[in-house]
């Protein structure tokens, strides 16, 4: 797969649909791979039309692990460079948990290289905008077992987690939970990289004012059973975007099972195509 770089990091990336007129650039959350955006879910875009990208953020997946403080700006500045390295001048943006602050970053940060915005299940960085039930916290908080000691300890782990924070009214199948966090552990697998993306996070504040100042479109979505970033944080980022459009899903939480590939697909075509045709038309 490719590679851009932002000065002594290298993000992996990897296009789908690449013949289409307008790009959007897919951001993931707290030490999760891009394979958490599925190749399925790619495609959905591509029959809508749109140009899909996924990333690794750094410290995630195949992308540098820098080993040293980073800020929330700097992994905006990496998308940015991704776009970049694929040819496209501006793009739709969409982001999940922590990749919906960095699309909100990258908003404020490179208005000129948005054309629209989906903040999904994330918040504005305000403290009484996070909030999470003590079982979802855990899932943060308590690390999990070595899996180089106990695997099976560790997977078990991971799919409980996965639960805990899951989607009520799309559940992952035991084996399709299984089957994942054995892929992802293969794949790459960094622990203290969540912890800096953590550090990341929190250093870049309350964005609430200056999220008042964004004049393109956004949809937020988030779910109603969202027990890691409960609705606050939605509502709260839909309430400081001027026009921002807030969607709120029962039976979703904090997590995207194949049962919710059409939802966020919706969401994300919704903001892309209030965008003006002028600007869109002028994609690569």
């Amino acid at each position: 797969m490719p590679r851009a770089r932002n000065g002594d990091v290298e993000i992996e990336w990897q296009s789908f649909g690449d013949g289409q007129p307008q790009t959007v650039l897919l951001i993931n959350g707290l030490g999760s791979q891009m394979t958490r955006w599925p190749e399925a879910f790619c495609e959905k875009l591509v029959a809508r039309g749109y140009r899909a990208i996924r990333l690794d953020n750094r410290d995630t997946g195949l992308s540098t692990w820098p080993e040293r403080a980073y800020t929330l700006a700097d992994m905006a500045n990496d998308g940015i460079a991704i776009l970049d390295a694929a040819g496209v001048t501006k793009a739709h943006i969409a982001g999940v948990s922590m990749g919906g602050m960095i699309v909100q970053r990258i908003a404020l940060d490179h208005p000129g290289r948005v054309l629209s915005m989906t903040s999904i299940m994330s918040t504005t960085g305000a403290a009484d905008a996070f909030k999470s039930t003590p079982e979802a916290a855990a899932v943060l908080n308590v690390p999990p077992p070595d899996p180089k000691a106990d695997f099976e300890a560790f997977v078990a782990n991971r799919m409980a987690n996965a639960v805990t924070i899951g989607s009520p009214k799309y559940p992952w199948t035991d084996e399709e939970n299984r089957e994942r966090v054995i892929a992802e552990y293969r794949r790459a697998f960094n622990p203290a990289g969540v912890a800096r993306q953590r550090r990341a996070v929190e250093a870049d504040g309350d964005r609430t004012q200056a999220l008042k100042a964004l004049k393109i479109p956004v949809v937020v979505l988030h779910g109603a059973d969202d027990p890691l970033l409960m609705p606050v944080g939605g509502e709260a980022t839909a309430a400081a975007i001027p026009g921002a459009e807030l969607r709120i899903i029962p039976g979703m939480g904090h997590d995207l099972p194949p049962g919710l590939y059409d939802i966020f697909v919706d969401a994300i075509v919704a903001a892309a195509s209030r965008a003006p045709t002028s600007a869109r038309m002028t994609n690569a």
